[in-house]
């Protein structure tokens, strides 16, 4: 691996979290989510304005679009392809690659006007927040989970991950030697996230709210870097 001060790779993966950031501000202009169009289109749509404005060839995870009853799904599962209706949430799930560095950014909308599918579209980010302010480095990855759930009860939700989040890295992080589960954070993940990684450096973490409304049939998903 290539010798980089802690400090140095820290502000490498905020710089490609920024730009991928940037990459969703310029779908949102591009109106790519939108009623009547397919998962699949606003997948490809992303994926040709994130190589023609952006030069990003390289995705270390694909681009995940799920609409409406997919929402309550999570990135390993295969549901039917979906057409966004008038008044659905749509999830995005974005994870390019700048030079070296991974990026793993998540918004969800609500398409149309339902106040209650856009109360959950800010809950999001209220319990990711909530999260993040109690987390701390010596959490272990499983007590972390269960923080991530008990806060979306607290809003009146059910977690719908089966993880919180994910070690995020130089890529290609997802082939390092080591067992996986400790490097996601689910329950089970009994090291603590400030344990080093498998060439003795820091772990750096992806932090994900999965938010099912009560009956669990539509949901929302964010995701960023855990900043302590």
């Amino acid at each position: 691996m290539e010798s980089l001060t802690d400090e140095a790779r820290w502000s490498a993966l905020i710089e490609a979290e920024d730009k991928a950031l940037t990459l969703f501000d310029a779908i949102e202009a591009a109106g790519i989510i939108a009623p009547g169009r397919s998962e699949r289109q606003v997948d490809d749509d992303i994926a040709a304005l994130a190589l023609e404005r952006f030069g990003i060839e390289r995705h270390w995870h694909q681009c995940n679009v799920r609409a409406g009853a997919n929402t309550v799904t999570t990135f390993h599962d295969k549901p039917p392809l979906r057409v966004i209706q008038a008044e659905d949430t749509v999830y995005v799930d974005l994870g390019p690659v700048f030079e070296a560095w991974e990026a793993d950014v998540g918004r969800t909308y609500a398409v149309g006007e339902s106040a209650e599918k856009h109360t959950l579209v800010s809950a999001l980010e209220t319990v990711f927040e909530a999260v993040r302010a109690e987390a701390t480095p010596d959490m272990t990855g499983a007590a972390l989970y269960a923080l991530a759930c008990a806060k979306a009860e607290a809003q009146g939700y059910h977690f719908g991950g089966a993880i919180a989040g994910h070690v995020v890295a130089e890529f290609p992080h997802a082939v390092w030697p080591g067992e996986k589960d400790h490097q996601r954070i689910s329950p089970n993940n009994p090291t603590r996230l400030s344990d080093p990684d498998p060439f003795g450096r820091p772990r750096h973490w992806i932090l994900e709210i999965h938010l099912l409304e009560p009956g669990r049939t539509w949901g929302g998903f964010y995701e960023r870097l855990l900043r302590w």
